[in-house]
């Protein structure tokens, strides 16, 4: 194989134009199909908190707030699969209007060429590490108070006239009018938090109060209606005054957050007092995925990089290599999934989770940069032997 033709002196400034060209094509590219496709799924993904500006009545701001919270989330999710289409259609670009033909003419090698490409997957690389690490646990937690706030909290004051009004899994309020100081007229409560004691609660008005940030509604003349589990007696218990804790005992006051929320640190030495040998492999795995998934933008740069620069420059094969490496991205996205599935049920193959990450993108650069390695050492061994 001829040795590769070296750069000539004269080449080497225009290099970082070259690449500061291609380079700025590919970044500008990248955060607009991610940020598009980010939007997408936002819109998609926001409908199911609909229901709480329309049935719970939360403002427009309450709703953008929450479901802004979930962007980061989309972001690292995304931005290795963005990463593919960009680095994939760029070059192809640059192939198809024979930029690269050119550039090869003027003695670049195939590692120069890609030099911007591997550039932009080290920028998503290290982005999806920063977001996955650090930015994606904080912003999910924030986001996880903050619904449980509204559903659990929030909820007990938006209650509706003349609606029935699930406060939380075990009770039920409605109220037959309110007035414009906030008082309630016409209270039903279904309260059905203690298992054997339900209660039917009724009074004639009624205030709803924040005590110790719990919502409590503080009911007057009223009774408070309950069926003995032993004798199967109704009990009436009247009352002139009474407050009534709207917030469930179990799950109001105090929430265990799942290993999403958690920084690594946690997941790594989680609190066994606190979750079951269960969730510790879930951590685990939670953990090493984290870690591990960024490179995928790596290794699917990668292959888009041997999809658009393998080979010659074909019409045929700048058709059939996009679609072979659209089904190598394809496959190597499920073999993670699964290596993931099969890595939480069996600890020891956690190892293959950082294989599915790095290995495509090692693979693909041994096929794209190693006949120039080749050539390169082999014209070294000859210039070695004629000075000889």
């Amino acid at each position: 194989m001829p040795a590769v033709r070296p750069v000539p002196d004269r080449l080497a400034p225009r290099l970082s134009i070259l690449d500061s060209y291609m380079l700025r094509q590919l970044l500008l590219a990248l955060v607009a199909t991610t940020g598009a496709l980010v939007t997408l799924i936002w819109l998609t993904q926001s409908l199911h908190f609909v229901s709480l500006v329309v049935g719970r009545g939360l403002s427009l701001r309450v709703f953008l707030e929450l479901t802004s919270l979930l962007i980061p989330s989309f972001i690292a999710v995304i931005l290795p699969i963005t990463t593919f289409v960009v680095v994939q259609f760029v070059y192809q670009r640059l192939g198809t209007d024979r930029e690269l033909t050119v550039m090869q003419a003027a003695g670049l090698s195939p590692a120069m060429m890609a030099r911007p490409g591997l550039a932009c997957a080290a920028i998503a690389t290290a982005t999806c590490l920063v977001l996955n690490v650090w930015i994606v646990p904080v912003s999910y937690h924030a986001f996880r108070q903050y619904e449980f706030q509204i559903r659990n909290r929030m909820a007990a004051f938006l209650v509706q006239d003349g609606v029935f009004t699930q406060v939380s899994d075990n009770m039920t309020v409605y109220i037959r009018a309110r007035d414009k100081d906030g008082t309630l007229h016409g209270i039903m409560v279904e309260d059905d938090r203690t298992p054997g004691a339900e209660a039917t609660i009724l009074a004639e008005e009624g205030n709803l109060v924040i005590l110790n940030d719990q919502p409590r509604v503080v009911l007057f003349n009223g009774s408070r209606q309950e069926i003995d589990s032993h004798t199967g007696r109704l009990n009436v218990l009247t009352f002139t005054r009474n407050t009534i804790d709207l917030s469930s005992p179990h799950t109001a006051h105090t929430r265990l957050p799942d290993a999403n929320e958690l920084p690594i640190s946690q997941l790594l030495h989680p609190d066994m007092r606190q979750y079951s040998r269960r969730d510790e492999s879930k951590m685990f795995i939670e953990a090493w995925r984290r870690l591990s998934s960024p490179f995928c933008a790596f290794s699917f740069a990668m292959i888009g990089l041997v999809g658009a620069m393998g080979g010659s420059y074909s019409r045929q094969a700048s058709i059939i290599r996009p679609v072979l490496a659209i089904l190598a991205v394809v496959a190597v996205q499920a073999l993670t999934l699964l290596v993931q599935n099969l890595a939480s049920r069996n600890l020891q193959l956690m190892p293959l989770m950082w294989i599915c990450s790095i290995g495509p993108g090692v693979i693909c650069a041994g096929v794209l940069f190693w006949p120039e390695f080749r050539a390169d050492r082999e014209a070294r061994a000859i210039t070695g032997a004629t000075r000889s």
